[in-house]
């Protein structure tokens, strides 16, 4: 079992129900480039057909007007107790979940630079062309507000670095409200970087363009990676300065203010609990989980003596599934440790996360168990279990390698929430549902990784064969999401010969002096499936491999041109990044799946945002 201090192994991760999310619409035409048998995953171009028809079906039913969009705050005022005090000014809030707080307007001029059309179609049954108004400029800056808006932030706490950071909540956030779409589907809509709250602490309140970019098009690209997370509907910028301390070092320089509209079924996370648990409020601390359950569980029965039991063991779960497909594309979010290679053998691989300071930070941790909070991520490029995508982090704790404990970490915190509401005995049994998130991760990662290998059956030998993959991708440092890729593409001939010829990142694998081993049991453990084609093959591992991820480079190049007001690689990128699993001419021509330039290797990002 896991122990505070030492948890399990990594290498093998996640997902049989792993699904990449194909929304194919962004293609504008069906030109062969766009959806043709050898670039698509096997069922991409019947699907993109589909959805295409869909959105022209549905066009009639969209939305024109936004005085026609309304939202609803009525649920959560009737269900939860608001903050007694008025007003935007920091203080001490007791005895609530939410306050009421006015977005700040930006100072214009105002621009919409991105938007979301799967989110303001598919979602927010808009139409698209709505966003060119200057009604939504204001609505979606903060400048105005919706139809049923009583905007609120949220107050929330959390362990930051291992230490309970006490009060934090929604400190330049505002929810706006409900919406239920034609689906039937509720979502809550918040602003992001709309201006101070109660919860604003030292800050001002606001977002600059550098996060406010990085947010909005990570938000979609993890959707279409099929990846649960929040959804961004739309990116408007100021020219309202903002100072800011990108590394701080002393160096406050002013960048210019900017708003994400972005969209979840949830922004609940494990500190919305824990600040009532620790200031005592227990009557409003199982207020607050009737209510989550009722909303988001309904399959837990709001009688059963056991629903907070079951609520928690939902949550074990889910998380160690999240936690799983971010490992499975690469992803680092915001709270990792470190991670080191204990023991190699040709066949043998264990690898051990070390918690070296208990950094364990549950205030951006949904308990939907959906991707939320955007700050210092980073997909990884180079295949290294210690990779920091957060400058700030000088001690290795937020490394991609360890992110399965984090999540065993706030889990514990949540455990330790939710004590006051549960019996001694069902204390005992969350006990033994938390020791068992090891090896619901395990499991998950283990199938997740059989999935990008192309594997199928149960072989005893598989652990063996991925996590000697994994070991000689860190020795020599190869692309993680290429090398996955390229094995997707190439094939069992090309494979055997070891041709590479423009696959640069299988070239790169091929030096190690343990390549030909590897190489020769995979191809073995393929060659034993039967009725597989190799044509099937490169079909299924194209459906879990994306050629495009958001990697660090490719953001800070376009935030680069944002900064210059020039947005056109903001919406390449959120071009591509809705197809990632399909190649794409445009993405090769921008090098999206060439070797990262040499300055990418040098880039790290900031918490500073």
């Amino acid at each position: 079992m896991w122990s505070t201090c030492t948890a399990l192994v990594f290498a093998l991760v996640a997902a049989s129900s792993f699904t990449p999310a194909y929304v194919l619409e962004l293609c504008q035409n069906i030109s062969p480039e766009c959806h043709s048998d050898h670039n698509t995953a096997s069922n991409s171009q019947s699907s993109s057909h589909t959805v295409k028809s869909k959105w022209t079906l549905n066009a009639s039913s969209l939305m024109h007007d936004l005085n026609q969009f309304r939202v609803s705050c009525k649920k959560l005022l009737e269900a939860l107790p608001i903050d007694k005090v008025d007003g935007n000014f920091v203080r001490t809030v007791k005895n609530c979940i939410f306050s009421k707080s006015i977005p700040t307007p930006l100072k214009g001029p105002l621009r919409l630079t991105a938007a979301s059309k799967d989110v303001i179609e598919g979602i927010l049954d808009l139409d698209a062309s709505v966003t060119r108004s200057g009604d939504f400029l204001h609505y979606a800056s903060g400048g105005r507000l919706l139809p049923g808006s009583v905007p609120l932030a949220h107050r929330y706490g959390g362990h930051q670095f291992g230490y309970w950071a006490g009060q934090l909540g929604d400190g330049r956030a505002h929810f706006l409200g409900q919406y239920s779409n034609k689906k039937g589907e509720v979502w809550e809509l918040q602003l992001k970087g709309s201006g101070k709250t109660p919860y604003s602490r030292s800050g001002d309140g606001r977002a600059v363009i550098r996060s406010s970019v990085r947010e909005f098009l990570c938000s979609e690209a993890m959707h279409f990676l099929g990846v649960p997370t929040s959804r961004a509907a739309s990116l408007i910028v100021s020219e309202e300065p903002v100072l800011r301390d990108q590394f701080y070092n002393g160096n406050v320089k002013a960048e210019r203010g900017a708003v994400v509209l972005r969209l979840a079924k949830s922004w609940f996370r494990i500190g919305s609990l824990e600040i009532l648990s620790q200031s005592g409020e227990i009557n409003l601390l199982r207020k607050l989980l009737n209510f989550v359950i009722d909303e988001h569980f309904p399959f837990i029965n709001p009688d059963n003596p056991e629903k907070y039991l079951v609520f928690f063991s939902t949550v074990v779960n889910e998380t160690a599934h999240l936690i799983a497909q971010w490992m499975s594309v690469g992803f680092a979010h915001g709270e990792k440790l470190n991670i080191r290679i204990t023991q190699f053998k040709p066949t043998l691989l264990i690898a051990v996360a070390v918690l070296t300071t208990g950094v364990c930070n549950t205030d951006n941790f949904s308990l939907l168990s959906i991707t939320i909070d955007y700050g210092p991520f980073g997909f990884m490029e180079s295949y290294n279990p210690n990779f920091i995508p957060n400058t700030s982090d000088d001690e290795g704790r937020y490394s991609i390698g360890a992110q399965a404990n984090v999540g065993l970490l706030n889990l514990e915190k949540l455990l330790v929430a939710l004590i006051p509401v549960l019996t001694q005995t069902q204390q005992k049994q969350a006990k033994i549902i938390l020791k068992g998130y090891a090896n619901i991760y395990q499991m998950r990662v283990h199938q997740i990784f059989k999935a990008k290998l192309g594997l199928l059956g149960e072989d005893e030998d598989d652990n063996d064969l991925i996590a000697f993959l994994l070991k000689v991708m860190e020795d020599t440092e190869s692309d993680f999401t290429m090398t996955f890729r390229e094995l997707s593409e190439v094939s069992a001939k090309q494979l055997l010969n070891k041709n590479f010829t423009q696959m640069w990142a299988l070239d790169d694998l091929s030096h190690h002096k343990h390549f030909s081993d590897w190489l020769n049991k995979y191809l073995f453990r393929l060659s034993r499936q039967q009725d597989d084609s190799d044509l099937d093959r490169q079909h299924r591992m194209k459906n879990v491999n994306p050629r495009y991820v958001l990697r660090n480079w490719m953001a800070e190049s376009a935030i680069r041109k944002a900064e210059r007001n020039d947005f056109s690689e903001v919406e390449l990128l959120h071009h591509i990044l809705s197809s990632p699993f399909v190649t794409q001419e445009t993405a090769e021509e921008a090098g999206y799946a060439a070797r990262p330039p040499q300055w990418a290797s040098r880039l790290k990002v900031s918490c500073s945002s």
